[in-house]
């Protein structure tokens, strides 16, 4: 019975490839992929080669992005800080998968007390704003790459555990898991055999509309300064360092927030895709339309 869902969810999947949002999508994250691996080498100029002679030069053959402020070409510091959000992004994400999944298996499963505590301690973390519980985090551990990642994971895990929880409720009554406890197998056999591959649809659609905010939530801690420090390039710290030549260097802000833009799109197209195949309602009604064509 347990293996039904998972068949179902390799035929959702395999539907993607005929939704052109979704496989835009999925083209936009394999290209930032590989810029994010072969950054170093894609780069035309070091990331923090200063050239005062051609600073805040405008997008030419030479500096297809434009110069920064102190003459660093802006190209090169767009596609370095491209590995740098795909890893907060795809490491914070992780972290609040591991956790939230673990937090909603446990509270789903035994229920009572245990549920009780456990989500009271997740409605805690939901009664603060996300980015000001991520600055306050990074506040008490310290700016940098490594605390924002923990922040971003923190904040998220509530959402997991919530996701989980509410799958497990469900699955839990299931005749497969009934006759798995008659047999005397034990919880964490159940959970990891019969549960959780029966609640992963959801989770494949929070994680990847997840990874969008992660990879906001970054920029806006690095345009603070709370999270990747110069001079280290990343898109939300340029952002930073662009505020104040709108008028005179518009480039500087351009490009980084162009980046942002297309990756958090691109995660939303995909995420949006899985929404909708792996919903039984919405691939009821595919399969129908499907049928009639």
């Amino acid at each position: 019975m347990s293996g039904e869902p998972r068949g179902s969810l390799r035929r959702s999947l395999s539907a993607l490839r005929h939704d052109p949002p979704a496989v835009a999508g999925t083209v936009i994250l394999l290209v930032l992929v590989v810029v994010g691996v072969a950054g170093r080498w894609l780069a035309p100029a070091g990331i923090n080669d200063i050239d005062v002679a051609q600073m805040l030069q405008p997008p030419s053959w030479s500096h297809p992005f434009g110069t920064d402020e102190l003459g660093r070409d802006v190209l090169s510091r767009v596609l370095i800080a491209a590995r740098v959000s795909l890893e907060v992004g795809v490491i914070s994400v992780g972290i609040a998968l591991v956790a939230g999944v673990s937090l909603g298996l446990f509270a789903g499963y035994y229920r009572g007390w245990v549920d009780n505590v456990l989500m009271r301690g997740m409605d805690v973390l939901f009664a603060f704003p996300v980015l000001l519980l991520a600055v306050a985090i990074v506040a008490v551990l310290g700016p940098g790459l490594l605390t924002a990642m923990i922040a971003i994971g923190v904040v998220y895990t509530p959402i997991f555990a919530r996701v989980t929880r509410a799958s497990v409720l469900s699955v839990r009554e299931q005749v497969f898991v009934r006759a798995a406890v008659s047999i005397g197998a034990s919880d964490l056999r159940i959970m990891r055999r019969h549960v959780l591959p029966n609640v992963a649809a959801p989770l494949i659609v929070q994680t990847s509309l997840s990874l969008a905010f992660a990879i906001l939530s970054e920029a806006a801690l690095s345009f603070l300064g709370l999270g990747v420090q110069p001079p280290a390039p990343a898109w939300g710290r340029m952002l930073y360092d662009g505020r104040g030549f709108v008028t005179d260097a518009w480039w500087l802000g351009l490009f980084p927030g162009a980046a942002i833009f297309l990756t958090v799109l691109a995660f939303n197209l995909v995420g949006d895709a899985l929404r909708d195949v792996l919903d039984p309602r919405q691939l009821t009604v595919s399969e129908a339309r499907r049928s009639v064509g």
